[in-house]
C-alpha cells in the first residue's frame, strides 16, 4: 500500500540494520534461551539442527542443551504454525499462536478436498485426537488408522486433515540435540497438560511481529504468518505506532521504543541456518538479499544455510563433520577481503565454541570455497 509522502523514508540498509538489531544480529543478547524463543516468536524447524544453530549465532553463551533441555521439559515444542511450516515455539505461545493462525490451516485443508470426498471432517477430527492422545502416533500411523473408516479416500491428505485441524506437536525425543528419534505427534493440549486459549484477536501479535521483525508493511506481516486481512488490526493499533515508507513509497509501521539503528551501524558477520526466520518473514526481501543472491539460496524447495556480510547475504556454508574433524566449508557469492575472511573465521569459530558445530573434542576448521555460478 502506498504511504503518504508525509512519512520519514528508510532506506532498506536502514531497514535492514533495525531488523538485524530485533532479531538479536547485530549483537548476541544475554537472555536464556527461553526468552529468545519467546522474542523471536519462534524458530523456523523444518529440520531439528536449525533452531540450534540460530540461537547459536544470536546468543551469548548458547549451549545446546539450553534448548534441548526446554524440550524435555516441554516448555518449547515442534508445531506447524506460521506459513503451515514447522516451528519452534514456547508453550505459552503454542497455545494462543496456533488458534490465531487456524484460519490459514482451514484454508490449506480446502488443497485437499478433492482425496477428502466423502470424509465427515468433524469425525476424523475427535477419531485423530482420540489416536494421538492414547499415545503418539507416526504420521503413518494416523493414516492406517484413519484409512480403516474412509478407506477411498487418498492416504496423504488423510494425515494433512488431522494436522491442520488439530493442533499436533512432534514429541522428543524428536528435535532433542544429537538424539534421533522419528516423527511422533500428540494433541499440544496433552503435550503440554493444558488447553489452548480461545482464538486471540491479531493486535498482539502484531505489536510482537513489529518487536522481532519491524519496521513492517501489512503485506509483510501477512507473509510471515500466512494470515490475510490484517490491515484492520494494523488501523486500530495505528495511534500507537510510528510510520515511515520505504524507498517504493510501501507504508511501514513500527513501534515507538523498538531499536532503528543508524544504517552505517556495523553488522558483523553471522551465519543462519537454512529457512531462518530472518530470511522468510517479509513480502519484500531486499533489506537483506538482493534478487540475484536470492536466486542462490534456494534449490527447487531446498533453502541453503547462508551467511551475512555487512547486513546482507554474501555466501552459503556448510557442515562436515567426521570422527576425526569437523569443517565449516564457507562459499561466498563474490570476492572477500582478507579482513572479510578473518572476521568470518572468528564468528565461525565462536559457533563452534558454543558446541553447535561437531561434537565436543573433534578439532574444528574453516575452509573458504567458491559457489558455483
Amino acid at each position: 500500500m502506498a504511504s503518504s509522502s508525509t512519512n520519514p523514508v528508510l532506506s532498506a540498509r536502514a531497514l535492514g540494520r533495525a531488523t538485524l538489531a530485533r532479531q538479536l544480529l547485530l549483537e548476541p543478547a544475554a537472555i536464556s534461551a527461553k526468552d529468545a524463543v519467546s522474542h523471536l516468536v519462534g524458530l523456523q524447524a523444518q529440520n531439528t539442527k536449525p533452531p540450534y544453530y540460530a540461537l547459536a549465532a544470536r546468543l551469548v553463551g548458547f549451549r545446546p542443551e539450553h534448548l534441548s533441555d526446554l524440550m524435555e521439559s516441554r516448555e518449547v515444542a515442534r508445531i506447524v504454525t506460521m506459513r503451515s511450516t514447522i516451528h519452534t515455539h514456547t508453550d505459552d505461545d503454542i497455545l494462543t499462536l496456533r488458534p490465531l493462525v487456524q484460519a490459514a490451516r482451514d484454508r490449506e485443508l480446502t488443497m485437499f478436498r478433492k482425496g477428502l470426498d466423502g470424509v465427515d471432517l468433524d469425525r476424523l477430527a475427535v477419531l485423530s485426537r482420540e489416536l494421538v492422545e492414547e499415545a503418539p502416533r507416526t504420521p503413518k500411523e494416523i493414516r492406517e488408522a484413519l484409512l480403516v473408516h474412509w478407506p477411498d479416500a487418498d492416504p496423504q491428505s488423510l494425515s494433512v486433515a488431522a494436522r491442520c485441524l488439530l493442533p499436533l506437536v512432534q514429541v522428543t525425543p524428536r528435535g532433542l540435540w544429537r538424539r534421533s528419534g522419528q516423527v511422533r505427534l500428540t494433541t499440544a493440549e496433552n503435550w503440554l497438560g493444558r488447553p489452548a486459549e480461545p482464538t486471540p484477536a491479531p493486535d498482539a501479535t502484531v505489536l510482537r511481529y513489529l518487536s522481532a521483525f519491524g519496521p513492517a508493511s501489512v503485506k509483510d506481516m501477512q507473509t510471515w504468518c500466512g494470515l490475510t486481512r490484517l490491515r484492520d488490526a494494523f488501523e486500530r493499533l495505528r495511534p500507537q505506532l510510528l510510520t515511515f515508507q520505504d524507498e517504493h513509497g510501501v507504508e511501514l509501521f513500527d513501534l515507538p521504543d523498538a531499536p532503528r539503528p543508524d544504517a552505517e551501524t556495523p553488522a558483523p558477520p553471522r551465519f543462519l541456518p537454512e529457512y531462518d526466520n530472518l530470511l522468510l518473514s517479509h513480502a519484500d526481501r531486499t533489506r537483506f538479499v538482493s534478487a540475484e543472491a536470492r536466486n542462490r539460496t534456494w534449490k527447487g524447495n531446498q533453502a541453503f544455510s547462508v551467511f551475512l556480510l555487512d547486513g546482507l547475504v554474501a555466501g552459503l556454508w556448510r557442515l562436515e563433520e567426521t570422527k576425526e574433524r569437523t569443517t565449516m566449508t564457507v562459499q561466498p557469492f563474490g570476492r572477500t577481503t582478507k579482513a572479510h575472511r578473518a572476521a568470518l573465521t572468528e564468528e565461525a569459530e565462536r559457533l563452534a565454541g558454543s558446541g553447535v558445530m561437531g561434537a565436543g573434542g573433534v578439532p574444528f576448521g574453516v575452509a573458504f570455497g567458491v559457489v558455483d555460478a
